[in-house]
This record gives structure tokens, C-alpha cells and sequence, in this order.
């Protein structure tokens, strides 16, 4: 019997090694290459060809994170988004700081979610830089270009995203964190009203000195001069607002002496172009 199984399995080891298997030439990988759209073209044309930045919007999943609710832009909403982008933010760079200004010192990417990102402590994240190399924008579907204050938001958070990116490439001098050095892990528990009295011009910029340099930077180019000087002047404690103007002076030196900007300058740019595209 032993024998028996043995001379079967040996058959059978024989016939499974002698088996020819029928290859197909036809590859199981997707090389062909899908049609570029209107978007896609635009999107080179007016980002990538001359930027070098690549704008996503398709779904990938090691992009974001995996406990949150996020989903992809609607596909309607995206180029009037970026023609808005391009306009405010990388036009007003490119007239006061230079052609090459944007070439130089940009994100490689940015990638373009749908909906909100809500974090565990009710606060909302509209975007993000990552490693001066990307920036991720959310809440793509929501921009509503007759809601004023809702535009204005969202591109303070370009602004204030862009800025850590400048940052990284010229730091600033430490000193500016010690104007207001009271910051908090908790900052949001306080409003912008009280952050104000305190000496910072949101509450986001108690966080951290960093995050204090972008508010300062990106509050600055949401709004006109005149804008500005009433909001600064409307706060009643008198260190506070001393603090504010000491940031805002601190600001203003940083763009000229490392980067030949005209700060002021180029806020009026920002505000003239906000203007232009708001409905």
C-alpha cells in the first residue's frame, strides 16, 4: 500500500510539473492613459507648467487620515476654486515680489478635499502645509464667493498656510516670540475678542510662536490697511495693542529684509484682488 501511494504521488508530482501553462499577451496592467479634460488642462497650463505645482483632487487614501470624515472635491467646483487661488494668492505674489517669487518658494502640490476636516475638539482644520513640500485645502465644496466673510476666511487660511512655507525656507528671528510669550495648548478656549486684549491678533496664534508669525501675516493680507489699523486700534488694552503693532513691525521687516517685499504693498495687491472676485 505504502508503495502503492508513493508511485501515485510521484505520478502525480509529474504531471503538475509537466503542465504548460497558456501566458496571454495581453498585460494585466492599466497602461493606458486616460484622456486629459478640460481640467486637467487648465490645471497644467495655469499651475504646473508654470509653477511646477500639481494639483490633486482624486481620491488617495494614504493622503489623509483615516479617522476622519473626508471625500473628494466636486468636480464643478474645483476650477472656479483655483482660478480664485491663482488670483489672489499667486498673482498679487507674482506682481509685488517678482515673476520668479512663486517658482522659487511654493508647495510642489496641493491637494484639494471636499468637505470639512473636524478635529476631537470641535475646531475646524481648512488646511494644512506639510513639510514646506505641500498644501492640503479642505472644504472646497462650501466656497461661496457672495459669502464675504466666508471667502475672506478660507484664503486667510492660504495665506497663513503659504507663510509657513516662506518661513521655512528664511526663518525669522526668535526674538518675535518673545513680544507675547503667554502661549497655550489650549488656545481654543479663548475667543478672538480676549486673544486680542492679550496681545495677539487671533486666538489660533496663542498656540505657538510659529503659528502667531502666520496669523499675524495672513490676518494682515485678509483685510485692507485701513482694514487692519481699525481692528488693531479697536482693541482697549493698551500692552495688548503695543504687542500687535511690535508683531506687525517684526512682520513687515522680515518680508523686506529677506525677501525685498514691500509688505504693505503687497497687502493692497491681495485686498485689490479680493475685491475684484468677490460677487
Amino acid at each position: 500500500m505504502k508503495k502503492i501511494y508513493f508511485i501515485a504521488m510521484f505520478t502525480l508530482l509529474l504531471v503538475a510539473c509537466n503542465r504548460k501553462e497558456t501566458l496571454s499577451d495581453k498585460s494585466v496592467l492599466k497602461t493606458k492613459v486616460t484622456a486629459q479634460t478640460e481640467l486637467d488642462t487648465y490645471i497644467y497650463n495655469n499651475f504646473q507648467k508654470p509653477y511646477n505645482i500639481i494639483v490633486t483632487y482624486n481620491w488617495k487614501d494614504s493622503d489623509f487620515e483615516f479617522n476622519k470624515f473626508l471625500y473628494p472635491p466636486t468636480e464643478s467646483k474645483i476650477k472656479p476654486m483655483l482660478e480664485v487661488v491663482k488670483k489672489v494668492w499667486i498673482d498679487s505674489y507674482s506682481e509685488i515680489a517678482g515673476a520668479n517669487f512663486i517658482k522659487e518658494v511654493a508647495p510642489r502640490q496641493i491637494s484639494l478635499v471636499g468637505g470639512y476636516n473636524v478635529n476631537e475638539n470641535g475646531t475646524i482644520t481648512l488646511g494644512f502645509a506639510d513639510s514646506g513640500m505641500k498644501i492640503t485645502l479642505f472644504n472646497v465644496d462650501q466656497l461661496d464667493l457672495t459669502n464675504h466673510a466666508g471667502t475672506r476666511l478660507y484664503f486667510h487660511t492660504i495665506q497663513h498656510e503659504y507663510c509657513h512655507i516662506i518661513n521655512q525656507k528664511k526663518p525669522y528671528s526668535t526674538e518675535f516670540g518673545k513680544i507675547t510669550p503667554n502661549y497655550t495648548s489650549v488656545w481654543a478656549n479663548y475667543g478672538n475678542d480676549e486673544a486680542n486684549e492679550l496681545g495677539f491678533i487671533t486666538n489660533y496664534a496663542r498656540a505657538n510662536d510659529v503659528e502667531d508669525f502666520a496669523e499675524m501675516t495672513s490676518t494682515m493680507l485678509g483685510m485692507s490697511k485701513t482694514a487692519w489699523d481699525a481692528k488693531v486700534e479697536a482693541i482697549t488694552d493698551t500692552k495688548a495693542k503695543e504687542a500687535i503693532r511690535k508683531k506687525e513691525e517684526f512682520v513687515v521687516a522680515y518680508f523686506k529684509s529677506e525677501w525685498n517685499i514691500d509688505f504693505y504693498a503687497l497687502q493692497a495687491k491681495v485686498e485689490e484682488q479680493m475685491l475684484s472676485v468677490l460677487q
